[in-house]
């Protein structure tokens, strides 16, 4: 057994543990599931965690509507073959009510648009725990946060007022209308996500090998020209190009990245080598030094 699998086996030992504590400890959690690498991997490990049970909790999306196809195919399908309850709410319900406005320009995105439609959603089906698959090594904020987070009655996260979490002690305590967010794979890193789907032999979008897409750059980041919610200048050439893309969110601030990674070892190997992180993909991020936090504060998972 080398040193990876061993690496691995302890992250997948140490989430199964995280994901009975929930179901202990919580009378209504919920995975918020996006199609997505990392919520894949939770499904897999929920669905390990209580075998041969199936899930014993629902997945909720918050739709944009400026998703891929290829992860919103995805995510229907999977959620089909498991038979488990898929919850979707969408963010254009509340643009269309007015609550919230969408943004315009060239970097508009309706990713900051999700908060308000979470926190609806965890509101009207009292949810008092919402499971994610955010990771300490992705961005700064989160390497903040612990592995139960616990929210105040408005949705809120204070950096400064966080449990302890010593001997791996998980403190799920609530006031009423306070619910937690929760990391199960919080201690894993992007290349581990990989190595985990490679061993497991995990079915992912084809969205994140290499295809040929046709593309612009901008800012020195690689967009998709493929649909119109992303905003491109006229002057902005469209090229064809092998490129895949690390992490999947919003189309509108989501960039590709070139590559030849058309299978999972090569995904692997390219992760191995690489120096850039995979959020640095991810124009929401670069809005502001401090633009994670700030939307956790406001109620963003």
């Amino acid at each position: 057994m080398n040193q990876r699998t061993i690496q691995v086996d302890a992250l997948e030992s140490e989430a199964i543990y995280i994901f009975r504590e929930v179901v202990a400890q919580f009378e209504k959690p919920v995975l918020l599931f996006s199609g997505g690498k990392d919520s894949i991997t939770l499904v897999r490990l929920a669905q390990k965690a209580f075998y041969p049970a199936k899930i014993p909790f629902p997945l909720m999306h918050i739709d944009t509507g400026h998703n891929f196809p290829e992860t919103i195919e995805f995510r229907d399908r999977l959620a089909k073959e498991l038979g488990v309850e898929l919850i979707v709410r969408n963010v254009q319900d509340n643009i269309d009510s007015g609550r919230v406005k969408e943004e315009s320009g060239r970097y508009a995105s309706r990713n900051m648009l999700q908060t308000e439609t979470l926190l609806d959603a965890i509101e009207e089906f009292g949810f008092d725990a919402c499971i994610g698959g955010a990771r300490r090594d992705e961005e700064k904020a989160r390497a903040k946060e612990r592995i139960f987070s616990v929210r105040d009655d408005f949705g809120q996260w204070d950096e400064k007022n966080q449990r302890p979490e010593v001997f791996d002690m998980l403190n799920g305590r609530i006031d009423l209308g306070q619910n937690v967010r929760v990391f199960p794979i919080s201690n894993w890193t992007e290349l581990d996500v990989w190595s985990y789907i490679k061993e497991e032999k995990i079915e992912i979008p084809s969205i994140y090998f290499a295809h040929k897409r046709k593309i612009f750059v901008r800012d020195g980041m690689i967009w998709s020209a493929d649909d119109e919610v992303v905003y491109r200048d006229e002057e902005e050439e469209v090229i064809e190009k092998m490129v895949r893309f690390r992490t999947v969110g919003d189309m509108s601030c989501t960039a590709a990245v070139l590559s030849d990674a058309v299978d999972i070892e090569k995904v692997v190997e390219e992760i191995r080598d690489s120096s850039i992180s995979e959020r640095g993909a991810r124009i929401d991020d670069k809005r502001s030094e401090a633009a994670m936090e700030k939307r956790k504060q406001q109620g963003y998972f």
